[in-house]
């Protein structure tokens, strides 16, 4: 334990509250956990009463050694990517606190809260309208992209 960087023990720390009590919906594939804790698997339900009712979706988290000060990168992978108007179907997610509105305040557990709420929320599901040209055009980590956060009612 003493070997962690502080950015390895904040992530122990997060991965243990994690594990121990989760979210509703919420489950850590552990047997995916790098050695380093860099890039972890998390497993999200849609809720009962919301068009992802019985679905069942995959997270990424990529962390690099400035967390928390840095965003992780998250993004939806596996063969069921969401249909929701702030999923791109390469997995790519469009959600203020995982760019310019982070916080080292926030944790894992408050992002997969507000994926959860975002989905929940949602009325339609359908893409966003520039899923086609964004996804032939994005850089791989969704961090670089210059999200514009154009409906916050969906």
């Amino acid at each position: 334990m003493s070997s962690m960087s502080p950015s390895e023990r904040r992530l122990h720390k997060e991965l243990m509250s994690l594990i121990k009590e989760p979210p509703p919906g919420v489950t850590v594939d552990t047997d995916n956990i790098g050695q380093n804790l860099s890039e972890w698997k998390i497993n999200i339900a849609g809720f009962e009463g919301t068009l992802y009712e019985g679905e069942h979706f995959q997270l990424l988290f990529k962390f690099n050694n400035k967390y928390p000060f840095d965003s992780p990168e998250v993004t939806f992978i596996g063969n069921n990517i969401p249909v929701h108007p702030h999923v791109y179907s390469n997995g790519h997610i469009c959600l203020s606190i995982l760019t310019e509105d982070w916080s080292p305040a926030l944790s894992v557990q408050s992002v997969c809260l507000s994926i959860a709420s975002m989905l929940s929320s949602c009325r339609e599901k359908k893409r966003p309208p520039d899923n086609t040209l964004y996804v032939k055009t994005c850089n791989k980590n969704p961090k670089k992209t210059k999200w514009w956060y154009h409906d916050d009612s969906v």
